[in-house]
């Protein structure tokens, strides 16, 4: 059997674990410092941009459309599996536009995504106060509603992720810390991962797959610095804060309520009066460190309220925050070879679309383990 070790057991290792072991000549052992679902997934408001996203060509359009087509299917396969409920709300996405020099290119794109198959509706700040009274139209000059995007909740769909790997035989290792990766050169000058060293004791491994986020730097960087000839790959932290909150009455009509986001402020409807609040607030300079203080998450509720007035008088459940993992210098995400190496695989640095585009990353993952 060929044995593959993935770091990291967010979203992304998740679902690399349980497509690979669609593979039973694969054994698969994911290993994590935390439990799984922890980090930026933990944080993360599970809404799935992918047909209302401006990516309209070329690889980004590509691994949005593959996901979005497979969440479809592995949703309801994961919870035959599993038995567990996985929320997932198919009312769809509306953005809110407040710019009036950007109506054209949503225009465009609305007959761009209707050529590929794919329903986007133009909403004037009438027909939004008509069938979305809950929204302060007075800065808007329309919307774009898409029934095809959706949203899930994130932490739930990577426990039963991890559940129905381990129907499948994967073995999962969490409160082991990866402490390095030992390459040795083979005769063909190929550099191959020999060895990996755990707080548990070493482990060997065909292929090694990074899923490891914010964690990916510190475990390549020394890889990278006896391979100098190649650039390094850096993943920086970029802070999202999030609140959940309680409203007195449901902001719309209960469940058939989309995720409604505006100026990179989400508002994410959970049933009955709860909605989750959140955005992506600060960038670093260089190797900064992020703060979690009030005043941005202050600035993502303040937003919200412009957004839907009758959360001023909601009440706060929750706050938390996270750390997204945004590659510096390059696109994100960063998906194939550590650049030198051979069988060590990267997938990490998804920024702010790790859930999205996580079915996609598995699948050029699996891709790459079989052309070898």
């Amino acid at each position: 059997m060929t044995s593959i070790a993935i770091i990291g057991c967010g979203i992304v290792g998740a679902t690399l674990a349980y497509e690979l072991s669609q593979n039973p000549d694969l054994k698969i052992t994911v290993i994590d410092q935390n439990p799984p679902a922890q980090a930026s997934t933990g944080a993360s408001l599970g809404v799935l941009m992918g047909i209302i996203s401006q990516k309209t060509k070329g690889r980004a359009w590509r691994l949005r459309q593959y996901s979005m087509q497979r969440y479809e299917t592995l949703i309801p396969e994961l919870e035959a599996i599993t038995g567990q409920k996985i929320p997932f709300n198919r009312q769809g996405i509306l953005l809110l536009c407040y710019a009036e020099e950007e109506l054209e290119k949503w225009h465009n794109l609305i007959n761009l995504r209707r050529s590929q198959g794919f329903e986007l509706e133009w909403l004037n700040p009438t027909e939004i106060q008509t069938r979305y009274p809950q929204i302060n139209t007075e800065q808007v000059f329309g919307a774009v509603y898409s029934p095809d995007d959706r949203q899930l909740d994130p932490t739930q769909l990577t426990l039963t992720l991890v559940e129905a790997a381990q129907h499948r035989g994967v073995t999962f290792q969490f409160g082991v810390t990866v402490e390095s990766l030992e390459v040795l050169k083979t005769p063909d000058e190929k550099q191959v991962c020999q060895r990996i060293k755990t707080s548990e004791g070493d482990l060997n491994a065909d292929w090694v797959v990074m899923a490891s986020g914010l964690g990916t730097t510190p475990l390549i960087s020394p890889l990278e610095t006896e391979n100098s000839g190649k650039k390094p790959i850096k993943i920086r932290p970029v802070l999202g804060q999030a609140l959940q909150v309680r409203c007195i009455e449901p902001l719309g009509t209960l469940g058939l309520e989309p995720v409604i986001t505006g100026n990179d402020v989400h508002i994410v409807p959970l049933g009955n009066t709860e909605y989750w609040v959140g955005a992506t607030v600060e960038f670093p300079e260089n190797d900064q460190e992020i703060l979690v203080t009030p005043e941005p998450l202050d600035l993502v509720l303040k937003g919200a309220i412009a957004i839907c007035p009758a959360l001023e008088k909601a009440t706060i459940l929750k706050t938390w925050s996270g750390l997204r993992p945004r590659p510096e210098g390059i696109p994100a995400p960063v998906i194939g070879n550590l650049p030198g190496f051979s069988k060590i695989l990267l997938a990490t640095g998804h920024y702010r679309n790790g859930i999205l585009l996580a079915p996609a990353t598995a699948q050029e993952i699996r891709q790459l383990i079989q052309s070898n």
